[in-house]
């Protein structure tokens, strides 16, 4: 039996799971959580709390260790995973120069500018990513501009900033480092002419490196504050938190998948990159599997649109029943609503019922009226939003597609699952719900050689690792007339 600690950072929540691998079998249970409450300057600009992320981190392996000690063993590994995009710049003497900044105040302003020196066709082509203002290579060119950066320095995407502080050594991973638009994904390596229009030394970019790779062992200093015997593996896992999260899902060539929690990642998963105009009007990006396939794929808001909606009723004092919400939201509305859940106006705002309900007016809908029709509206409208970019990846690709694989916290919520059957005309299967730390847990098992692939892995999880499977048209009195909420968005796109 080893014993592997993941690390999963989410935008939200952080915790620290401890996985037992052997005899054919995997176990996870949750060691530590924490919240993740980023911090606002006086110019409004919101940042990571990192220095309280790491010191909730490292309190989580302390716990992971003693866990380990009391089963008679030692961690076989550690890994870390994360979103992506952001970073931090490392100088030469391990002081942070620049802490990770939160994408969402990431400069439109700035992305325009960039893209008028090199168009977005060119870039997409070039990097495979959706040119969103959120991508490290528009932050850079923002964050950059008047800095001083002394030579020595490293710019760490968020899980190789953390492997830094861990071990002392810095690189890049490649899945984490495929979300921000500075690598050539056809050569494989960083984009120097991008760097050039961004103002980045080559040299400030440590060397890419794969997953379910060694990344060193943890710092002998940490010995004491891990109360761990000995130094212990750090391992390179699908540092994207969305990367180990497919790793995890036992996929088939007529699969596809939706990453559900906070953000909602849906695609396919294929052998090259689609780098066509076609991908680059529809949304798509591309970014680098575990195991080296590319994630075929779109960024769609989650269930950051009904948490947000629990805030502002709870704030409201309305104590929302989320149990309750849900299952009057399994009833169909009079009159069921849609809205396109990409809308940037839902994406920035704190208001997320305001601006449904402008939404619904705008478009000639009647906007929801009750917590419960909220619920609903954003549910029927994330499984449209599936539907929709699933059938998209099927054309783009040529590739037919049989079924969809949930994963993530929103295999939790039973309705949004059996709407996503519903709407896709396909059967779902849903799980793992914490796919990110079996798919980080993995890539370790696979570096430390206790498993071979990443289809060793996902073997190992379709013999039983709580799927569950929804049908489509289970219960025919709740049909959604999907192809009416096709029309609005179709509208609204016009």
């Amino acid at each position: 039996m080893a014993r592997y600690l993941a690390v999963d950072l989410g935008a939200t929540s952080g915790r620290v799971m401890l996985g037992e691998l052997g005899l054919g079998a995997l176990r996870l249970r949750e060691v530590h959580r924490f919240t993740n409450t980023p911090v606002r300057e006086p110019d409004g600009t919101w940042f990571w709390n990192v220095d309280e992320l790491y010191s909730q981190t490292l309190a989580g392996l302390a716990a992971a260790v003693s866990a380990c000690a009391t089963a008679g063993s030692q961690p076989a590994g550690i890994g870390i995973d994360s979103w992506g995009v952001d970073f931090g710049v490392v100088a030469g003497d391990g002081s942070l120069l620049l802490s990770p900044r939160h994408y969402r105040s990431a400069s439109e302003a700035v992305r325009d500018g960039v893209l008028s020196r090199i168009g977005a066709g060119e870039l997409f082509r070039r990097t495979g990513v959706q040119p969103m203002p959120i991508n490290t290579l528009f932050q850079l060119a923002d964050r950059l501009q008047g800095v001083a950066v002394p030579d020595g320095a490293s710019i760490l995407l968020t899980p190789d900033l953390w492997a830094y502080w861990l071990t002392g050594n810095r690189s890049a991973e490649r899945t984490i480092a495929s979300t921000s638009g500075l690598v050539d994904i056809t050569a494989g390596r960083w984009d120097k002419g991008l760097l050039d229009i961004v103002g980045v030394d080559p040299s400030w970019l440590p060397p890419l490196c794969e997953p379910a790779t060694l990344a060193g062992r943890t710092r002998p200093e940490l010995r004491s504050v891990l109360g761990s015997d000995t130094e212990i593996p750090v391992f390179r896992v699908g540092s994207h938190d969305t990367a180990s999260a497919v790793a995890a899902a036992p996929l088939r060539a007529d699969s596809a998948f939706v990453s559900c929690g906070t953000w909602a990642l849906v695609g396919i998963e294929n052998d090259v990159p689609v780098l066509t105009e076609a991908a680059l009007a529809a949304g798509f990006t591309n970014e680098v599997g575990v195991g080296g396939r590319t994630l075929v794929m779109r960024n769609l808001t989650g269930l950051w649109l009904l948490e947000q909606c629990l805030r502002s009723w709870s704030a409201q004092g309305q104590r929302p029943d989320l149990g309750q919400l849900l299952h009057l939201a399994s009833r169909p509305s009079v009159a069921e609503s849609f809205v396109d859940v990409g809308a940037q106006a839902l994406v920035s705002t704190a208001d997320v019922p305001e601006h449904i309900r402008r939404l619904c007016r705008d478009s000639g809908q009647r906007p929801p009226q009750t917590q419960a029709e909220f619920v609903r509206c954003i549910l029927i409208s994330l499984a449209l939003a599936y539907r929709m970019t699933i059938r998209r990846a099927a054309e783009l690709t040529g590739r037919a597609i049989n079924s969809v694989h949930l994963l993530g916290g929103g295999a939790r919520n039973a309705l949004l699952t059996q709407l996503t059957a519903d709407a896709c005309e396909l059967p779902v299967h849903a799980g793992p719900v914490e796919a990110s730390s079996v798919g980080n847990i993995g890539a370790q098992a696979i570096a430390a050689g206790q498993l071979a692939s990443v289809d060793d892995l996902r073997r190992l999880i379709g013999d039983g690792f709580g799927i569950t499977s929804y049908l489509p048209g289970a219960d025919p009195s709740q049909a959604v007339p999907w192809t009416r909420g096709e029309r609005v968005l179709a509208n609204l796109s016009n």
